[in-house]
C-alpha cells in the first residue's frame, strides 16, 4: 500500500500539464516604416549596429570610459534595480516551488494516562506512541494549471525586471556622458569667457587713458565698459554652472567629490563613433529594453488571465506520510518498530464565492488590457526618441560647419575693424560690435558643440545601444 501511495504522489507532480493561459499574439507595431524624412538623412546612414556595439567601443575617449565605469561600478540607482532583479529571482523561486511537492520529515511522540474513574478497566492506563516518517504536505495538482500560470506570470515579471535594469544602466550611461559633456563645454567656455574678459578690459583701460589726452570720447569708453561687464557677468555664470555639472557628474558617478579623479580632457579631445546605423524601425525596436520589458510585463498579465480561469475549476490536494510507530522511543528506529502510513486526498469545488473569481478574471483581463496600452505607447515614444535624435543628427554636423565658418568671418570683420579704427577710419563702435559678435558666434560654436556630441550618445541610447551585447 505504502508504494502504491508513493507512486500516486509522484505520478501527481507530472500531472497538470495544460493552462487556461489565453494564446499570446504580439501587439502590432503602430509606427511609420521609416523614421524621417529630413533632408540629408540618407547621408547620414551608417554601418553599426548599436545594440550590439558594447559601450567601451561607442565611447573612444578613454577618459570619457572611465567616467563611465566609475558610475556603472558605483551609483545607487543602478544598484537598486540590481537588487530588484534579485527580489524578482526569489519570487519567481518561490512560485516555481508550487509545481513540486513538499516533502518533510517529521517526528512526533503522544504520552497520554488515564485516571482510575476515566478508564474502560477501573484502573488508570499510560500509553506512549512515538511515529518517525517522511510526509508530502499539502500538495496541489496542478490540472487546470493555476500554478503554471503562476509561475509563467513570475517568471516574466523577474525577465522584465532584467530588462528594467538594462533600461537603468543604459541610461546611467547616456546621463553620465552627457554630464561630462555639459561639464567640457561649460569649461570651454568660461575659458573663452575669461579670454574675452581680459582682452576687453585691456580695450577698456587703453580708452580710459587716451580720455585723457583727448583722444577717445566718453560714449567710447562708456561702451567699451559695458563690454567688459557683460564678459564679467558672464564669467561669473560659468563658474556657477561649472561647479553644478560637477556635483551632477559626481552624483551619477555615485562617489565622494574629489577633483582629482576627474580626468584632463577638453570638449574638442572627445571622440565618439559616428557610424550608427538606424535601420527599419520594425527591427530596431524590438532590441530596445524599454520596449522588452513592457513586452514582458504583458506576458505576465496574459498568464495572470490563466491563473484567474483555473480557479472556476476543482482543485486536488493531496497529504500523505509513510514511517515506522513504536511505542518506546528506543524501539522507533529498531526491527520491532511497525510501520505507519496516512494518506489524505481532498478535492474543493468552488461552488458559492461571491462573485470574488469573476473578479479577480476580470481584473486580470483589464490588467492585460493596460499593458497593451503600456506596450503600445511604449514602441510609440520610443518611435519618436530615435526619430527626433536622427533628424539632429541630420542637421547638426552642418550646423557646425556652418557655425565654424561664420566665426571665421566674423573673427575677420574684427580683426579688419580693429585695423581701421587704428587707422582712424572707423569709429570705435564698429570694434565693439564685432567684438560682441564674435564673442556671441564662439559661444554658440561651443554649444552647438557639444550638442551634436550629446546628439550622438543620446542616439546610441535611442537605438538601444549596448543591450544585447551586456557587460
Amino acid at each position: 500500500m505504502k508504494n502504491k501511495i508513493l507512486t500516486l504522489m509522484l505520478a501527481s507532480s507530472v500531472l497538470g500539464g495544460c493552462t487556461m493561459t489565453p494564446d499570446y499574439q504580439r501587439p502590432e507595431l503602430s509606427v511609420a516604416t521609416a523614421w524621417s524624412n529630413v533632408p540629408g538623412y540618407e547621408a547620414v546612414i551608417g554601418d553599426s549596429v548599436a545594440a550590439q556595439l558594447h559601450w567601451n567601443t561607442f565611447f573612444q575617449s578613454p577618459e570619457l570610459s572611465q567616467v563611465i565605469q566609475t558610475a556603472l561600478d558605483n551609483n545607487k540607482d543602478l544598484r537598486t534595480a540590481a537588487l530588484n532583479i534579485e527580489e524578482a529571482r526569489a519570487l519567481y523561486r518561490i512560485e516555481r516551488a508550487d509545481l513540486l511537492p513538499s516533502v518533510n520529515a517529521n517526528g512526533d511522540g503522544t504520552i497520554s494516562r488515564n485516571t482510575d474513574d476515566t478508564s474502560a478497566t477501573g484502573r488508570a492506563i499510560k500509553s506512549e506512541v512515538y511515529e518517525a516518517n517522511i510526509g508530502v504536505a499539502s500538495y496541489e495538482i496542478d490540472l487546470f494549471g493555476k500554478i503554471r500560470s503562476n509561475n509563467e506570470s513570475a517568471l516574466n515579471e523577474y525577465l522584465a525586471t532584467e530588462e528594467a535594469m538594462i533600461v537603468v544602466r543604459n541610461a546611467l550611461i547616456a546621463e553620465t556622458a552627457n554630464a561630462y559633456l555639459q561639464l567640457l563645454s561649460d569649461q570651454k567656455l568660461l575659458t573663452l569667457t575669461e579670454k574675452t574678459l581680459k582682452a576687453q578690459n585691456s580695450t577698456y583701460e587703453i580708452l580710459s587713458q587716451s580720455l585723457d589726452k583727448g583722444v577717445s570720447t566718453e560714449q567710447d569708453v562708456a561702451r567699451a565698459q559695458t563690454a567688459v561687464e557683460t564678459a564679467r557677468v558672464n564669467m561669473h555664470l560659468y563658474k556657477r554652472l561649472v561647479a553644478q555639472d560637477k556635483n551632477a557628474l559626481f552624483l551619477l558617478m555615485g562617489i565622494p567629490q574629489d577633483e582629482s579623479v576627474l580626468p584632463v580632457i577638453t570638449l574638442d579631445d572627445v571622440q565618439l563613433l559616428d557610424n550608427l546605423a538606424s535601420g527599419l524601425p520594425s527591427e530596431v525596436l524590438l532590441l530596445r529594453p524599454d520596449i522588452r520589458q513592457a513586452e514582458l510585463e504583458l506576458l505576465a498579465r496574459n498568464a495572470d488571465i490563466g491563473a484567474a480561469r483555473a480557479a472556476f475549476f476543482p482543485s486536488i490536494t493531496l497529504t500523505g506520510t509513510a514511517g515506522f510507530a513504536s511505542q518506546s522511543l528506543g524501539d522507533l528506529f529498531t526491527s520491532g518498530a511497525g510501520g505507519a502510513w496516512a494518506f489524505l486526498p481532498s478535492i474543493t469545488l468552488p461552488i458559492f464565492q461571491g462573485g470574488r473569481n469573476k473578479a479577480n478574471l476580470d481584473l486580470a483581463k483589464v490588467r492585460r488590457e493596460k499593458a497593451i496600452v503600456n506596450y503600445e505607447k511604449t514602441v510609440q515614444v520610443a518611435f519618436r526618441d530615435v526619430a527626433d535624435e536622427l533628424a539632429a543628427r541630420a542637421t547638426l554636423e552642418e550646423q557646425l560647419k556652418s557655425q565654424r565658418r561664420l566665426v571665421s568671418a566674423a573673427q575677420k570683420v574684427y580683426d579688419i575693424s580693429q585695423a581701421r579704427y587704428k587707422s582712424g577710419i572707423d569709429s570705435f563702435l564698429s570694434v565693439l560690435d564685432s567684438q560682441r559678435e564674435l564673442y556671441t558666434y564662439q559661444q554658440n560654436e561651443i554649444q552647438i558643440e557639444q550638442q551634436r556630441l550629446s546628439n550622438l550618445v543620446n542616439l546610441y541610447r535611442a537605438l538601444g545601444g549596448g543591450t544585447v551585447s551586456k557587460p
